[in-house]
């Protein structure tokens, strides 16, 4: 018996580390393919219970939880101070990352939309400065490309107190930046780079609205209806599209 007992434990001794333990990360990034964010979610805390600083299994927990925030009414609050709280943590163990840097943005973007316009302007210094540092790192990271359209549409968007307080809080330079073009140069990008991802279409056809650009927003929103709806807010993203577009006629 004991010498089963030794061959047996020699044997798991010898077992590589990888084969004894679930990969979470990949389950978890099956899961949101598939639009399934919770799944998602648990998946990547319990990658993280294994291992609390995994910059890979939190800038992803990251995203879910700002997914899973963005159109739930009651939960929203908390659930962007979750996301960015995780993307906080990403970049404190992978600095050198623009997953880390996109998620910071990402949940400070969101969480930013869900405030008044005022409260919006004391997020956007931050929102631009990580947006940047990850397309710094990755100059073709399709996330960071769309909170920087993002940002320059925001920030044309504001007016009189709002783009005072907007011109003193960042900056006369960085917000001499923000324009249209700039904007819809960036989600155009992000668009090419990711031509299957509704959202992008969605506030590109918003700007393009916005700048007066009649034919390419409708052709925008048309793209947004038409593409399949596969990750989590895309059927929400959808029904965005199709009450822009009908407001437009």
């Amino acid at each position: 018996m004991k010498m089963r007992i030794a061959v047996l434990a020699a044997t798991l001794v010898a077992i590589p580390a990888a084969a004894q333990t679930v990969d979470h990360v990949a389950i978890g990034d099956r899961d949101h393919a598939a639009g399934r964010a919770a799944d998602a979610m648990r998946h990547y805390q319990m990658a993280l219970a294994a291992d609390s600083n995994n910059a890979e299994a939190l800038w992803r927990a990251s995203r879910e939880a700002i997914d899973l925030g963005e159109f739930n009414d009651a939960a929203r609050d908390s659930l962007y101070r979750v996301g960015e709280a995780y993307a906080r943590r990403a970049l404190a163990a992978n600095p050198n990352s623009a997953m880390t840097h996109f998620a910071i943005a990402k949940a400070l973007g969101r969480r930013a939309l869900s405030l008044g316009a005022r409260e919006r302007v004391k997020f956007a210094g931050e929102v631009r400065m990580h947006a940047l540092e990850s397309l710094r790192i990755d100059s073709l990271n399709p996330g960071a490309l769309h909170v920087m359209g993002g940002w320059n549409a925001n920030i044309m968007r504001l007016s009189g107190v709002s783009r005072f307080l907007a011109k003193n809080l960042l900056g006369g330079k960085t917000f001499g930046e923000a324009n249209w073009a700039n904007a819809a140069s960036y989600l155009e990008k992000a668009a090419r780079m990711e031509p299957e991802r509704i959202v992008h279409h969605l506030a590109l056809a918003g700007v393009y609205r916005d700048m007066d650009q009649t034919e390419k927003a409708r052709e925008s929103y048309q793209r947004a209806i038409a593409i399949k709806a596969v990750e989590f807010n895309d059927v929400k993203y959808q029904e965005q599209a199709r009450a822009e577009l009908a407001a437009m006629k």
